[in-house]
């Protein structure tokens, strides 16, 4: 872990950004900007010895970064406008200027980690592992305008990255998950199940994914910002493992009894399966297995759900 650094993060009350902040913070002078719309959660922030700083990606003015200072040496730049509403092009214009804006604001910083996705990827076959080569195409049917927006700010981190010197990485997350936060998507699919909710799964085979941790999330983040460049470094940033979603639902259910109902559909959350070799390369091996990953996350979320005798 860094010490004595002066570190930025964006979207600090999320899955991936908070336990990043948290973690930070006992060694370092961290900063989160963001909205803080979830009650408490600025409160709990602070509390950790966190700055907080109100943040509108969507504040035409750029008068939003004015009184923050400019003399950070790490950035983790995770917030984004999702484009819930589908509108593409709010989403592209939003994250790509909003971004550009945070890097001019930290341009003297010693690294700077923008945290895009996998969804960007142009759809292969449902096991293919995807690696930093492949095409994309930033075609999602569950949530059209998130990977456009994504792709868009990659180019515009790209192109900052080599105007202004600022050594940078690019990272694609797969589903990060754990017991902070909403404890991710295997959690979101566990909602499901004790609501009695189909779980859409494809019409044959199945969505395949690499969960990553975030005790690995955490500990993998100073890698990342060790391997930042100029070009910007573009890897994959997801776990060692390949995780079926059906295989994990089967695994929900054998850890807590609730049924799951998976139900053919042409129409999926869209997962993608990582090649981890180059992630691996920069930051080594993660130590978190999947399923004792999802059995801390579901006993961390409801563990009035969790058997007591659990034999995996």
């Amino acid at each position: 872990m860094l010490k004595g650094k002066k570190i930025l993060v964006t979207g600090g009350t999320g899955q991936v950004a908070r336990p990043v902040a948290e973690a930070l913070a006992e060694h370092n002078d961290v900063w989160c900007l963001g909205r803080f719309g979830t009650p408490g959660v600025e409160r709990e922030l602070r509390e950790r010895s966190i700055t907080t700083w109100h943040w509108d990606m969507a504040d035409a003015s750029g008068g939003a970064l004015k009184g923050v200072p400019e003399d950070f040496t790490h950035v983790i730049h995770s917030a984004v406008l999702r484009g819930d509403d589908g509108d593409c092009n709010a989403s592209a214009e939003i994250n790509s200027v909003a971004t550009g804006r945070l890097m001019n604001h930290c341009r003297s910083a010693e690294s700077f980690l923008y945290v895009s996705t996998g969804a960007l990827y142009a759809r292969q076959t449902l096991d293919h592992a995807y690696t930093e080569t492949d095409p994309v195409d930033a075609v999602a049917d569950w949530l059209p305008a998130y990977p456009v927006g994504k792709l868009a700010t990659e180019g515009a981190v790209r192109a900052f990255a080599r105007v202004l010197g600022l050594p940078t990485t690019i990272a694609r997350l797969n589903i990060a998950y754990g017991p902070g936060g909403y404890g991710g998507v295997p959690m979101l699919y566990f909602k499901r199940m004790l609501a009695g909710q189909e779980i859409p799964v494809p019409l044959e085979g199945q969505n395949w994914f690499s969960p990553l941790h975030t005790d690995d999330l955490v500990a993998q983040v100073p890698r990342l910002w060790e391997a930042a460049a100029v070009p910007a470094l573009l890897v994959n940033w997801g776990g060692d493992e390949a995780v079926g979603v059906t295989d994990c639902v089967r695994y929900l259910s054998e850890l807590t009894g609730v049924p799951a109902k998976p139900a053919p559909s042409a129409v999926t959350r869209e997962t993608y399966r990582f090649d981890p070799t180059l992630r691996r390369t920069l930051t080594g091996p993660c130590t978190v297995s999947w399923r004792d990953g999802v059995r801390d996350t579901l006993q961390a979320h409801f563990p009035e759900h969790v058997r007591r005798a659990t034999h995996v």
